[in-house]
């Protein structure tokens, strides 16, 4: 085990401060969720505000998952290409499901504005980069796919891409103007807070030990008190852990990390041509990787991999290495923060909404793409559960759905994460 001491960015400077009572004794209401990242607080916010009675339970903190060590970029769509979104869906399911991601941006910015949550926002788009002349024509069949629904996005040259990102290591990036940068934990416990302001009850240091459903309402209890509802939502996403047996379906995928490296602020000067317009980016690499500044001028840098095992001294060489190729003279530049979060990454890479017994929904799966998607799907699940109509959620639902192997293929990320790093910095050897 490597003596990995994480120091999260986003959890040090958060603005956003949200502080939820732990349950206590036995309550009831109408609805019940667990989980308190993007999707639970999303969904607490919008039900509150139709009238329903919201108790949400966060076994940790608000934002404390995968919500809270986010990169922080808010894209329309996932990381699959939308064609490819039809052909697995079927073209009107995948058709409803592309329309919808496409205004999640509006939706996280419009909640932004409207609550006043203080994230220290961006909407000056995202650029999703050439890695190589191969990603490059990847990029060309995204422009096309895009193109074909009316997105507003364009694709850039290596000189236009080298004047908005300040390296010239692209060969072209796509530009989406629909698209921004967050800082991740501050806007989920600004989504607790605004939940709570419209009369959510929102319970911290609540880990749920066991649910069961009695056929007529459901029953969530913790240690030290419970909740009796008449429907649930079950949110949990990557962070899925109950200590008790429930004999209910559990969130079927394979758990990937994603981990990140942040800079001190970097001096106002060399900040005029790293990143001047804000974008966050990404690349097109089989082991994506990223990079964006936050609102003080640091530079953030991530990619695939856990930091908590040996091998992840891998990763961390090939931050430092990352930083030096993207912009030689940052080369010394010590990285001051580390952390990794997990995701849920499903066989398709597509969300799941699977039904659990009567009046409950368990939602996973965004697969990296959590911001926008989470947003939008937790909004989608309250007005479902408020309405009792299934047909507003952008995704039918499932009445069971799983995976096998997901402990191989998890080992199997993560060893082909560090090789990739290795096999990278040995190409890079004067970097």
């Amino acid at each position: 085990m490597s003596a990995y001491v994480e120091r999260n960015l986003w959890h040090e400077t958060a603005a956003e401060s949200f502080s939820g009572a732990a349950l206590e004794g036995d309550r009831v209401a109408d609805l019940a969720i667990v989980g308190g990242g993007f999707t639970g607080c999303s969904a607490a916010l919008h039900a509150a505000e139709q009238g329903v009675d919201v108790r949400l339970l966060e076994a940790d903190r608000v934002g404390h998952g995968g919500s809270g060590r986010n990169v922080g970029l808010v894209n329309a769509g996932l990381w699959m290409p939308p064609d490819d979104i039809g052909e697995l869906l079927g073209r009107e399911a995948g058709a409803k499901l592309n329309r919808a991601l496409a205004r999640a941006p509006d939706l996280v910015f419009s909640l932004i504005e409207r609550h006043g949550i203080d994230c220290h926002a961006v909407r000056n788009g995202t650029l999703h980069c050439a890695h190589s002349r191969k990603g490059l024509a990847e990029l060309r069949s995204r422009l096309a796919q895009q193109l074909s629904r009316d997105a507003p996005v364009e694709l850039l040259d290596a000189e236009r891409t080298r004047a908005r990102t300040g390296t010239g290591v692209f060969h072209g990036a796509l530009f989406d103007e629909r698209a921004g940068t967050i800082e991740p934990f501050a806007y989920c416990q600004g989504l607790a807070r605004a939940a709570a302001e419209q009369g959510a009850r929102i319970h911290e240091s609540s880990p749920v030990t066991s649910i069961r459903h009695d056929g007529n309402a459901w029953h969530v209890q913790t240690a030290t008190g419970s909740v009796t509802a008449r429907a649930l939502l079950l949110a949990t996403n990557a962070y899925h852990h109950l200590d008790t047996d429930t004999g209910m379906a559990e969130p079927a995928f394979t758990p990937v990390h994603f981990f990140q490296f942040a800079t001190r602020p970097l001096p106002p000067e060399r900040l005029e041509s790293i990143l001047p317009g804000g974008e966050g980016c990404w690349d097109t690499g089989t082991v994506m990787s990223a990079f964006r500044r936050d609102h003080e001028g640091r530079l953030l840098v991530g990619s695939l991999g856990a930091l908590d095992h040996g091998g992840s001294a891998v990763h961390r060489g090939w931050a430092r290495k990352k930083l030096a190729a993207l912009f030689p003279d940052l080369k010394k530049e010590p990285l001051e923060y580390a952390w990794h979060g997990r995701i849920a990454m499903t066989a398709d890479h597509l969300p799941k909404i699977v039904r659990l017994n009567d009046n409950g929904l368990m939602i996973f799966g965004y697969s990296g793409r959590g911001i926008g998607p989470g947003t939008l799907f937790g909004q989608t699940a309250a007005e479902a559960i408020a309405t009792g109509s299934e047909d507003v959620l952008p995704l039918a639902v499932l009445d069971r759905y799983t995976e096998r192997n997901t402990g191989l293929r998890r080992r199997f990320f993560e060893a082909g994460a560090v090789a990739d790093h290795a096999a990278w910095m040995g190409r890079h050897p004067l970097v």
